[in-house]
């Protein structure tokens, strides 16, 4: 189980369990073997025989938990008939249950710890759980239009500055409350605008062509793009002047294949639309390739996006046999984003303040403005976990009324 979660290595846990484990199980179950045959009267002052040897109640409980999700399991994921569950679920979940049963007895006597200590972790994932969902309806009930975007402009005292800005946020779709917050209070964003969701996915890895979902937020002169970052729970996140690169490299390889495909829309064509999600990343790896082991016709058709020398260059070709006006399009964009690219880029997080609504019920106010915000505080930050660099983040406080 903790091999499938990524935790340790296959080999690493058969190493522990032969070594470690499966020794101290055998020395464990001959002690016990060898002092109930010494202690076999039920008159002792122990009280050892049949009733003691029967299951201290947390083990038998896992047991019966673990059969039952079994038969889930064949019927979900193994597609096998319910007729087979079901028949495996009688056979050793009614073994289980006499020894469950047998166990409850048990209960005064020291089987309440562990009951206690898992109702104790529940409450926490519970609370934990409950605060992240009602954050992520209030961020999605609170979204700012793509409209509201648009009009951003000189007319209302708004200024683009150089350089990329990269906004964290759970939203798919949409802008989320904590920009729209943040440029009320400080009226000026950069001339690169990237919304990055970061997901888990329920796969070990990833594959790198694979990671990175890009779309287009707005017309192409807003230079305004959504990304999904998607890691599996074996994936090691790159440190952040890799993810810099790679996330660039990825904008610029929609860029050129929207352009490929006829996808380059006009000002006029896409204003108020936000368009549909592009792997970016499998025809980044190919051209990649035809730059190192084929000639280009000119040099002049290609564009550098990467002034670090400590970083791969990447090299971007424009075809010679597409339109004139696409093709300048195309390479204005990409030249805008080696530009921002070369001012730097700044990461943008909520920093969240939340608090139950004006009403609730005792409990809630306990769940929300007690455990989770101890909860809250006590747990590493979006920017320690995201291994975003101080100098470069910027924090924009939002209150949440859950």
């Amino acid at each position: 189980m903790f091999a499938d979660l990524g935790h340790f290595s296959y080999t690493a846990i058969q190493v522990a369990f032969t070594f470690i484990v499966y020794p101290s199980l055998i020395l464990a179950y001959m002690g016990q073997a060898a002092y109930l045959s010494k202690h076999h009267r039920i008159y002792t002052s122990y009280q050892i025989g049949f009733y003691a040897s029967v299951p201290g109640l947390a083990v038998i409980t896992v047991m019966l938990v673990t059969t039952c999700l079994t038969s889930l399991v064949m019927i979900l994921c193994w597609h096998k008939s319910p007729f087979l569950a079901l028949v495996f679920l009688l056979f050793f979940g009614s073994i289980e249950l006499l020894y469950f049963s047998a166990s409850l007895i048990k209960f005064l006597e020291g089987a309440w710890l562990p009951i206690l200590l898992a109702l104790f972790l529940m409450i926490i994932m519970f609370v934990w759980h409950y605060a992240t969902i009602k954050k992520y309806e209030f961020d999605l009930h609170n979204k700012v239009s793509l409209d509201w975007l648009l009009a951003l402009g000189e007319k209302l005292g708004i200024v683009r500055v150089p350089g990329i800005a990269l906004v964290y946020t759970d939203l798919i779709a949409g802008v989320p409350a904590n920009f729209s917050h943040f440029v009320t209070n400080l009226p000026a964003f950069h001339r690169i605008l990237v919304f990055v969701c970061v997901k888990s996915v329920p796969v070990p890895f990833v594959p790198p062509a694979e990671r990175y979902l890009v779309g287009r937020v707005g017309p192409p002169n807003h230079r305004s793009y959504r990304c999904i970052v998607r890691y599996g729970y074996r994936d090691v996140q790159e440190d952040i002047n890799a993810f810099e690169s790679e996330l660039i490299a990825s904008l610029s390889d929609f860029v050129w294949l929207e352009a490929s495909l006829g996808g380059h829309q006009s000002s006029e064509a896409a204003d108020g639309h936000e368009y549909g999600l592009t792997v970016a990343g499998s025809n980044l790896l190919a051209r990649r390739r035809l730059d190192y082991n084929t000639a280009l016709p000119s040099e002049e058709n290609t564009i550098e996006l990467a002034p670090d020398t400590t970083v791969k260059k990447v090299r971007f070709f424009l075809e010679e046999n597409s339109g004139s006006a696409l093709s300048e399009a195309v390479r204005e964009e990409l030249e805008d984003l080696l530009a921002a690219r070369e001012f730097g880029c700044t990461f943008i997080l909520g920093h969240s303040h939340v608090r139950a609504k004006p009403g609730s019920s005792i409990m809630k106010k306990l769940a929300i403005d007690v455990a989770y915000n101890f909860l809250r505080r006590n747990c590493r930050g979006p920017d320690v976990a995201l291994r975003v660099p101080p100098a470069s983040l910027l924090e924009v406080g939002m209150v949440y009324v859950l």
